[in-house]
């Protein structure tokens, strides 16, 4: 297991995950700080940590349900349910 230090809207987490899959964490992580960036300027200004972490769990959550919606036969729902796990687990991480 390898440690992987994130920043996230200005915080600093410090997450485990398997050898190897450091780099793919720290780019999920920079999606979540820009959608976090985006949710703060929905609202004009940061609404503190948890609040910050949960608007931008929602607007991926979002672009998550945009995708099945519009997914057809070309397997995009399942790409979609596979996002969803890996977002819920990655959630579940940081809350430790």
């Amino acid at each position: 297991m390898a440690d992987v230090t994130l920043i996230v809207g200005g915080h600093s987490y410090t997450v485990s995950c398997r050898d190897g899959e450091e780099e793919r964490l720290k780019s999920l992580a920079r999606m979540v700080d820009e959608k976090v960036s985006n949710a703060r300027q929905s609202v004009g200004g940061k609404l503190g940590e948890a609040r910050d972490l949960l608007f931008a769990a929602l607007l991926l959550a979002d672009e998550v349900d945009e995708m099945r919606e519009n997914a057809g036969t070309d397997g995009l729902a399942e790409r979609a349910e596979t996002l969803a796990e890996r977002a819920e687990t990655l959630a579940a991480r940081l809350a430790r």
